[in-house]
Order: structure tokens, then C-alpha cells, then sequence
């Protein structure tokens, strides 16, 4: 600790920190996985918060404000650096091996602690990169309450689990013994939902979960009131990202990235702040913006390595947050589950590409499936009794989908084949692929690839490969070419001498499935590829069509390789093959190479018929 007080005091007389009497206290309230639809504050008719509610009075309000990732380790690391996730490496959930920050790169208590702040996290983590001293104290018992000097400013971030995924995993006979504060008759569900008495429950259950939340937030307040502190301190209270309900969580929906953000400051500090006291903010942020906008209350510089933009602090005007209207999400795997997603919303119109649009949305992540309502959704689906908004869950996507998403909340109305929209389809696609190819996506690189080769510094690594990268995107976004176009490129492809080009092209095959019959012997050639990635994506493609029968690729691979994240894939594609096309499978560990990866052997449990 001492090392951080000569650090503060070197800062101080260099003029890099503003004297700690004029240097504010920052907190951060995070409820978990909880997007804006279930508080009273953001149009709910349920979710009363009245902390919450106090809190923005005292402060503003954000209408639009985003995770980048609707997943808690990405989320929070993205949070956490300032750094978009695809750009480092960090944006998988769960990691098999965690990514390294370049040197010098750090996360934001780092800085702060550095400037003389005391900095403490009670509890949660949960990172995906290599992390070592961040905070004064991580535990159950942190708190600013414990810094030797009580002139001391402080960094407290505190997060609230009773709103977590894990809360909705109750077993039926909770509904017949606890009573709920909100009436399940009174909810409004999504479209997307079947009207049941199961899902009105779990929803008015997750409504309640608010009032609990608000009742550990007014907690801390009172807490830094007690203390003397909190006319000296700026409170953040926001969702780690969204969700929870099916189709939210894990999912890069507005169910699953729009969060709610209240910023309370005290009187002396309302200059840091665009409006008013009680308004409500319509500009755009998203967990990139947070440690900027963090270390700029602080008085500090924003590192160059931080991909967001401060919207608050010294010099920040309504004009500048009012011209923010762009936020990008990326999706990619969920625990044993595989998807690669991008999105970019801009003002009310919401882009979504969805590169591997062959997986439907419930392809079976064990966690998921622990909670009732999925698996009702899932048995109803099978017996037929869904209408067609409900059912799509079930099915594939399409390549491309646009929303707009104030008129269509919900995300059910796919514009992205109405040519009155054909303009802002347009400007939205070309967007997401600037922006993909500025950050140098890293999901271009198959993960097992990823690993491998970028882990120790994924932003040098992305930069150095980035001509490779973008011709990468060119090639799967062959899928968004007519036919006629597509045919006669998509065959130079699947003949590269580059493996990641020739996965990216039989990726892109998948969008023609009813016209692939030119192609298929250079299709069936890669069943024999040299890299094992390329052999599995090609035994999906030709499995989906009926030209191939998948099993004796599959097998070999789990048979041969010692990379966990091929086998992951591997497994993936058999449990797609087997609920969505299928095929039958018969595997054990004994079969798999890697079978010691704990997300194979999630795989192994749920093929098994193991409860999850």
C-alpha cells in the first residue's frame, strides 16, 4: 500500500491529479444479469425501486445504455479495461486459458490506486484475463469503511446476486408454497413467450428480485451517509448486462445488452454532468465508456488503449451525449455453446449478422436448461404448440436481421428482407464491418486457432494479422451475395492454402443449403481437411444438407486432437446434428482425446441424458 502513496504523491506534484479534496468518490452498484425491463424506473408496471428511483432524482438517468456482451465474464472484463472484448481476446465465457493485457495495459482500479485512491470490490470478478493486485481488497468483506486514511478518496464496486440466472432455477414446487409481491396474471410477456403459467411465474418472480436489489442498494447508501461521505461521492448503479429470461442472457438481443444506469452526484460535482438533476439521458454508452468516463471524474487521463469515450466529467456537454447514438455487442461462445454474433445498433434501427445462422438460438447450453421456463418453451416447441414468433427460437436464423427496435422492442419484426429498409440495411452492414475490421475481430481466427496463437496479446496479434482478418470477414460475407455472385467466388475459397479461409468459406456455404450441389466435392474434400476445424464445420454444412453423414469426421477428430477447443466444437456439432438434424451419435470419454475439458464433459452429461 505504501507504493501506492509515493505513486499518488509523484502524480500530485507532477500535476497529474486533482488535490483529493476536490477528487470525488466513485461507487459502482451492479445487479446482476438485469436489463432494463424489469424496473418500475424504466416503464415496467412492476419492479418498484424506490432507492433506485432516489438515486436518480439526485442524479440522471440513462435510457440507453449497453453491455457490450450479454455474458458476466466478458461483460465485466470489458467493463473492467475499456477494451472491446474481440479486440483482446477476452471474449469467450467460459475461457480455457485466460488472455494477457499488452504491458502497461491495466484495469481501471490499477489507475486509480495508482492516484492515490483506495480501491475494494465486494466480491464478484469473474475476468477473463490475467489479473494480479487490481484491488486493495476482493472479498465478502470489502469496503471503502477499511482504508487506514478517511480523507482517503475511494473506488467501490459492489455487486448484488439476487437478481442472477441462478435465482430462476427453482424447482415447481415453489410456485404452489411462495407468494409473490407481483401478480403473474398482471405481467406482460414477449411475443416470443408462450402464455403459460410457468412463465408468468418466473417473471413476476424476477420482478420481486427488484425490490430485493433496491433493499441492498438503499443498504450501501445509507452505509456512505453513515460515514459522512456520500455528499463527496457519485454513485453508479447499473446491470452487469442483461437478462434473464430465455432469449436474454447469453443472447445479443436488447434483452440481453440494454441495461439500466442511474448516475447520482452529489451538488458540488453537477458540473461533471451534461443535465440537470432528475433528467433523463437519450445519447449512447456502453461498458467501454465506464473506466473512461471513471478516470475522468478522478481527474485522470484516459489510457489510449481504452476503446471508450468518457461521457462525463470536466468539459463534457449535452451536445457531445446527445450525438452519441452507435453501440456494437458481440456474442460469441457461452459456456459449451457456440455462436459467433455481432451487432450495431445505431439511433432506433438495430443490426444483427449472425455468422454461424445454422444454430438456432436453444441449441442446449446446460446452464440454460436448469431453468423451468426454457425447458417448457423446448417440450412445447416439440408437441407443436407454439405459434410462429414462439418458434423461432428453435429454428435457424437468418444471416441477416434489422430491427427497429423502438417501434418492435421485442426484436420479432426482421426488416433486413423489406426493400423499404434496403438503405439502412446497408449503412448498417457496411458499419459493423468497418467496425469489425478497426478492431481486428479475433473471432475471425477459430478459437482453438485463437488460443494457440494470440493469448499473450491479442490487440499486437489482431494488429499485425489485420489485412489476413479482413479478407477473413470478406470471405464468410460471401453469404451476403446473391447466389450467382457467391457460386463463383465460394470455390476459391474451399481450395485456399489458408485453413481459416477455406472454414470461412464452407461457413459461408451454409446460407446457400439448397444450392450447394456444384460445390460439393470440393465440400466433401475438406472432410479430409489438415486442420480439424475445417473438417468439423464441413461435416455441419454437409450433414445439414443430407450429403454426408457426419459421425466418422466427427469421431476422428475427438479421436486425434489434443486441443480442448476443437474438441468443445466437436461436441458442439454433435449435439446440433443430434437435437436439430437428427442423427443419431454414440460417444463416451473414451473416445475424446481432450476429454478432461470440463465443457466436453458437459457435453458428455447432456448426451448422456444427465440432468443439468
Amino acid at each position: 500500500m505504501k507504493s501506492h502513496y509515493v505513486c499518488f504523491w509523484i502524480a500530485l506534484l507532477l500535476g497529474n491529479v486533482t488535490v483529493a479534496a476536490d477528487r470525488p468518490n466513485i461507487v459502482w452498484l451492479l445487479s446482476e444479469d438485469n436489463s432494463v425491463h424489469y424496473l418500475q424506473h424504466y416503464g415496467s408496471p412492476h419492479g418498484p425501486a424506490p432507492a433506485i428511483r432516489q438515486l436518480a432524482e439526485e442524479g440522471l438517468t440513462y435510457d440507453h445504455a449497453f453491455s457490450n456482451s450479454p455474458v458476466c465474464s466478458v461483460a465485466r472484463t470489458t467493463l473492467m479495461t475499456g477494451i472491446l472484448g474481440p479486440r483482446a481476446g477476452f471474449h469467450y465465457h467460459r475461457k480455457m486459458v485466460p488472455a494477457k493485457l499488452p504491458a502497461a495495459v491495466e484495469m481501471v482500479p490499477v489507475y486509480l490506486r495508482r492516484a492515490g485512491y483506495y480501491c475494494t470490490n465486494n466480491q464478484k470478478q469473474d475476468y477473463n484475463v490475467v489479473t494480479q493486485n487490481v484491488w486493495d481488497e476482493s472479498s465478502r468483506m470489502a469496503t471503502w469503511r477499511k482504508r487506514p486514511d478517511k480523507s482517503q478518496p475511494f473506488f467501490h464496486m459492489q455487486s448484488f446476486g439476487n437478481s442472477h440466472e441462478s435465482s430462476l432455477h427453482f424447482k415447481r414446487e415453489q410456485m404452489n408454497r411462495e407468494a409473490l409481491k407481483t401478480d403473474p396474471a398482471a405481467v406482460e410477456l414477449a411475443p416470443y413467450f408462450p402464455d403459460t403459467p410457468l412463465f408468468r411465474y418466473t417473471q413476476a418472480y424476477y420482478h420481486d428480485r427488484m425490490t430485493v436489489i433496491d433493499a441492498q442498494i438503499e443498504k450501501v447508501i445509507n452505509q456512505l451517509k453513515d460515514d459522512g461521505v456520500y455528499e463527496n461521492t457519485i454513485i453508479f448503479y447499473f446491470g452487469d448486462h442483461g437478462g434473464v429470461l430465455p432469449r436474454s442472457k447469453g443472447y445479443i438481443y436488447e434483452g440481453g445488452l440494454h441495461v439500466p444506469l442511474v448516475i447520482r452526484f452529489p451538488e458540488k460535482y453537477k458540473h461533471y454532468f451534461p443535465a440537470e438533476r432528475g433528467t433523463r439521458e437519450q445519447g449512447f454508452v456502453s461498458f467501454i465508456d465506464f473506466s473512461p468516463t471513471t478516470l475522468r471524474l478522478a481527474g485522470l487521463d484516459v489510457p489510449t488503449s481504452m476503446d471508450g469515450v468518457p461521457f462525463a466529467g470536466p468539459g463534457m456537454t449535452a451536445e457531445d451525449l446527445a450525438r452519441r447514438d452507435e453501440t456494437f455487442g458481440y456474442a460469441d461462445r457461452f459456456d459449451e455453446r457456440y455462436e459467433f454474433v455481432r451487432s450495431l445498433r445505431k439511433g432506433e434501427y438495430k443490426y444483427i449478422r449472425a455468422y454461424e445462422h445454422f444454430y438456432p438460438d436453444s441449441l442446449q447450453n446446460n446452464y440454460r436448461y436448469r431453468m423451468l421456463a426454457f425447458s417448457q418453451w423446448r417440450k412445447l416447441y416439440g408437441a407443436g404448440e407454439l405459434n410462429e414468433v414462439q418458434a423461432r427460437f428453435f429454428q435457424p436464423k437468418p444471416v441477416e436481421l434489422l430491427f427497429d427496435v423502438e417501434s418492435d422492442p421485442h426484436e420479432v419484426i426482421n426488416l433486413a428482407s423489406d426493400p423499404q429498409y434496403k438503405t439502412v440495411l446497408e449503412d448498417l452492414r457496411k458499419r459493423l464491418r468497418l467496425k469489425m475490421k478497426s478492431i481486428h475481430d479475433l473471432s475471425l481466427f477459430p478459437e482453438s486457432q485463437m488460443i494457440e496463437l494470440a493469448l499473450p496479446n491479442g490487440i499486437a496479434f489482431g494488429d499485425e494479422h489485420r489485412v489476413e482478418i479482413g479478407e477473413l470477414l470478406d470471405v464468410v460475407d460471401l453469404a451476403l451475395l446473391p447466389w450467382q455472385q457467391a457460386s463463383k467466388k465460394i470455390p476459391r475459397a474451399l481450395q485456399s492454402d489458408n485453413p481459416r479461409v477455406r472454414y470461412w468459406g464452407a461457413t459461408a456455404c451454409a446460407a446457400f443449403s439448397d444450392r450447394l450441389e456444384p460445390l460439393l466435392p470440393e465440400l466433401k474434400m475438406l472432410l479430409e481437411d489438415s486442420d480439424p476445424r475445417v473438417q468439423i464445420r464441413a461435416a455441419e454444412v454437409l450433414g445439414m444438407i443430407r450429403a454426408s453423414e457426419p459421425q466418422p469426421t466427427l469421431y476422428a477428430v475427438l479421436r486425434k486432437s489434443e486441443s480442448n477447443a476443437v474438441a468443445v466444437a466437436a461436441m458442439n456439432a454433435i449435439v446440433f446434428l443430434r437435437d436439430h438434424h437428427g442423427y443419431a451419435f454414440d460417444v463416451d470419454a473414451s473416445m475424446i482425446k481432450a476429454a478432461d475439458e470440463p465443457l466436453v464433459q458437459r457435453r458428455l452429461e447432456y448426451l448422456n441424458g444427465v440432468e443439468p
